[in-house]
């Protein structure tokens, strides 16, 4: 393995810092906050409730930790990539890299499908399948044009996006409670209910862990930040906090006014906004207000996303790690635009591909929405692996925060993140009660060709680099 470059090795300043801190904390919150999974985690049913604390206590805080310390002790960009990179070598930097990237291309469609969806319930109830395609189709495109403008003008749409989140959550958790105090509560809450059960609602268990991911995606803008060393552990411990409580709180809601058999992983927002308020005029207008407050949320929710990632992948194919053409900048608002240009048009070829094969809108998303997921997830066993060799190989760099505890504790709390990682991969694939053979083959199938289209893209590119150096 090749040995790592000097993390603080100096380079001229590449980019504008326009990343304060209230920035990157409300673009953590953007970023992990997510609406759209909130009917899926509600559809365990109350236990959903045991299963947010377990995470919270045994992943979320662990994982904040652990990212607080690598993003302020390494402010590299390109974030995730730049520590595998400097733990691992180039190869394996390189994977890392292709995967976090390609995820929110695949991740897209069921994002924006899902859009489609709400607004079809909100307007017209008999919108076609292919009718959503084609609006999906329209805001993959316009979230690649927004991560081409300057960071300074596009980071205002996840900081909307954030506020936008937090009043939603607000609004179903105390709806939720207005309503069970006017109607009785929709489910009941008893030591019975809370108690977890193993068997099909096991399929969404990994949607809770997955709603809890995305500490790290400032960071990949780490050489945009202000002062990551200051704002990075500040933005992780405060946005987790928000973050912790909206999704409790706001699952609490959702299951104190909807029955569990009657949360669809679609329908289930617009569901729960018109049992909180309503049928009456004004009631009508705040599910309005509020459905176009979550439309929003999606938007911001993948231009979020997409920012994080094509920095990334611009990064890694700067130092050589990834094809040139993910290199390439805007010549004027120095933007990954390459990399946003090839993600929009992946996410197209995968729009369309689902949309010939699904049976419907909740079938288009759940697919390509765990298909897409465990993409997602395997770099995050990199993550965590970095974090332990970076602690043995760079024992004497500064850390201006530092993970309590000791080494101990550092394995501890790593081992069991990535205990949490891989029983959401399993999961993600194997429906307990519900095996369906050509799902799994779907979501399997897909994941081994984006595992050996990454290897082949990086073999070249670093063996190419590899030879040139001889």
């Amino acid at each position: 393995m090749a040995a790592p470059e000097t993390p603080t090795a100096a380079r001229p300043p590449r980019f504008r810092k326009v990343l304060h801190g209230l920035d990157m904390a409300l673009f953590t919150v953007c970023a992990i906050l997510i609406v759209d999974q909130l009917a899926a985690s509600a559809a365990i049913g109350v236990q959903s409730i045991f299963w947010w604390v377990l995470t919270l206590v045994l992943f979320f805080i662990p994982y904040g930790l652990i990212t607080a310390e690598l993003g302020s002790a390494y402010p590299q960009e390109g974030g995730i990539y730049a520590w595998v990179r400097r733990a691992f070598g180039p190869r394996w930097a390189g994977r890392t890299a292709w995967l976090w990237w390609v995820n929110v291309a695949f991740w897209m469609p069921s994002v924006y499908i899902l859009f489609a969806g709400v607004l079809a319930e909100l307007v017209a109830p008999d919108m076609s399948l292919w009718t959503k395609i084609l609006i999906t189709l329209g805001l993959t495109w316009l979230t690649v044009g927004i991560n081409i403008v300057a960071l300074d003008v596009g980071k205002w749409v996840p900081n909307i996006g954030a506020v936008f989140k937090a009043v939603i959550m607000l609004a179903i958790g105390f709806g939720g409670i207005a309503y069970a105090l006017r109607h009785g509560v929709a489910n009941a809450f008893t030591l019975e209910t809370l108690r977890p059960s193993w068997g099909a609602s096991l399929a969404f268990l990994p949607v809770i862990l997955y709603n809890f991911l995305g500490f790290e995606l400032m960071s990949g803008a780490g050489e945009e930040m202000e002062n990551p060393a200051r704002d990075v552990p500040w933005a992780i411990m405060r946005s987790g906090a928000l973050i912790a409580f909206f999704y409790v709180f706001a699952t609490v809601g959702m299951l104190l006014a909807l029955p569990v058999k009657d949360v669809g992983l679609i329908e289930g927002l617009t569901d729960t906004f018109r049992r909180l308020f309503g049928d009456a005029p004004a009631s009508q207008a705040i599910v309005a207000v509020l459905g176009a407050m979550a439309l929003y949320t999606f938007l911001a929710n993948m231009v979020t996303w997409t920012m994080g990632a094509n920095r990334s992948a611009a990064e890694a194919a700067n130092r050589g790690d990834l094809p040139a053409i993910f290199a390439r900048l805007h010549p004027k608002y120095r933007t990954p635009a390459s990399a946003a240009v090839l993600c929009g048009t992946i996410a197209t070829a995968v729009l369309f591909l689902y949309g010939l094969l699904a049976k419907s809108a909740e079938d288009f998303f759940w697919t390509t929405f765990a298909f897409s997921s465990v993409v997602f997830l395997l770099p995050y066993l990199l993550l965590f692996l970095s974090f332990l060799r970076l602690r043995k190989i760079d024992a004497g760099l500064p850390r201006p925060y530092r993970v309590p505890g000791g080494q101990f504790v550092a394995t501890a709390l790593s081992v069991l993140c990535m205990a949490f990682i891989l029983q959401a991969i399993v999961f993600f694939i194997y429906k307990p009660d519900a095996f369906d053979p050509t799902y799994v083959l779907a979501v399997v199938g897909g994941v081994v060709a984006t595992v050996i289209v990454g290897e082949v893209l990086v073999r070249v590119t670093v063996g190419k680099k590899d030879r040139a150096d001889v």
